[in-house]
């Protein structure tokens, strides 16, 4: 198997060659996580308070498919290990890899891998990263992680205008609906913090280019309190090829409710490559979960799919178990479960910002 981090060596594009992202509920061969080891998301005391829920994440997706951890280093899997262990996990499901992390968001600083069908072959997109806008350096080894994980895998792998600046994408940033339609929103992919040498335009190019999609749907900004300037994976997610479900506030009060209530104006205009509208499901936002005054990006949409199961954050308010109805509804095929995720998301972020997907071929 060849590799390609040189782009310009690279003729054609990953879409090209029949590459594409596919949608969340594609079959994984396995799901990625990042072990927390450091302080950088969250301090000691809030480290041990947020492991059990963290812990029975972990557990809840190897039930469902095996996962494989980044452990930073062999002190660190040995740590690793124990907890697992002593949590009653199954280690023959877990693969812990001494892979060095800055941080622990491995939707974001992990690899993207596409999928090619009709060759039975797969690839990774080697994104630039930079903590969300240079926010929490440093993130020197969180950005060389997806090329590990390309050689660990022995797959492919091709670094995007790596001669001419780059450009940076994060996981969390776009959403998938599997059949050529990608959803963003202005706030992080247009933040000058990210990309200031590039054109809405010229980032749709790389969207398309890079991803396999065709179509490219924009909503304006994110949820309160969250650092990755606008996430997509904290307000709106594919269901199905033709249904979201979106986060809404009720509450006009609340300071998520203008932001949300125009994300939904967006969504309602939205047209797919078929033409037809949306179907938006209405997702209510927990209770504002706060810490020392601050606002934490609360979000019911922050779920991950895994093969058989939808693991969703919960934030021990009225609001958990509605939510948990309404995301059953739209995977009666998987089992929902519910995980506490208020000492997670101390770190700003919770499940689905933890993960990323290995796409079966």
């Amino acid at each position: 198997m060849s590799f390609a981090p040189d782009p310009d060596s690279e003729l054609l594009t990953p879409a090209q060659r029949g590459f594409f992202f596919p949608a969340e509920w594609h079959p994984h061969v396995a799901t990625w996580l990042t072990w927390p080891h450091t302080e950088a998301s969250w301090t000691r005391e809030r480290l041990e308070l947020m492991m059990p829920a963290y812990l029975e994440f972990v557990m809840a997706i190897s039930d469902s498919e095996p996962v494989c951890i980044n452990a930073h280093d062999e002190q660190v899997i040995q740590q690793a290990k124990m907890r697992l262990l002593m949590a009653g996990a199954n280690m023959d499901r877990i693969t812990l890899l001494p892979f060095p992390t800055n941080d622990s968001w491995c939707r974001d600083h992990g690899p993207a891998f596409l999928i090619n069908p009709a060759k039975k072959e797969r690839m990774i997109v080697n994104w630039g990263y930079n903590a969300w806008g240079n926010k929490y350096p440093p993130f020197d080894r969180d950005d060389l992680l997806p090329t590990a994980i390309a050689h660990h895998r022995k797959l492919d792998y091709v670094t995007p205008a790596a001669s001419t600046g780059g450009i940076i994408m994060e996981g969390g940033s776009v959403e998938f609906n599997g059949a050529g339609t990608l959803l963003t929103s202005r706030a992080c992919l247009l933040n000058k913090n990210r990309n200031p040498h590039l054109s809405q335009a010229q980032i749709e190019t790389y969207l398309r280019n890079y991803y396999g999609v065709q179509q490219v749907l924009w909503v304006e900004d994110g949820i309160v309190g969250d650092d990755t300037d606008g996430h997509i994976d904290d307000t709106v997610r594919f269901v199905n090829e033709n249904t979201v479900i979106a986060a809404i506030e009720h509450n006009p009060n609340d300071a998520n409710y203008a932001p949300l209530q125009e994300i939904h104006r967006e969504l309602r205009q939205m047209r797919l490559l078929n033409g037809q509208p949306l179907n938006i499901v209405e997702l209510p936002m927990p209770e504002p979960v706060e810490s020392d005054g601050q606002r934490l990006p609360a979000s019911y949409a922050n779920f991950l799919i895994t093969n058989s199961s939808v693991i969703v954050p919960t934030f021990r308010c009225a609001k958990d178990q509605p939510a948990l109805d309404l995301i059953g509804q739209c995977f009666p095929n998987r089992k929902i479960i519910g995980i506490d995720s208020t000492e997670i998301v101390w770190g700003l972020g919770s499940f689905h910002c933890l993960s990323q997907q290995e796409p079966a071929v």
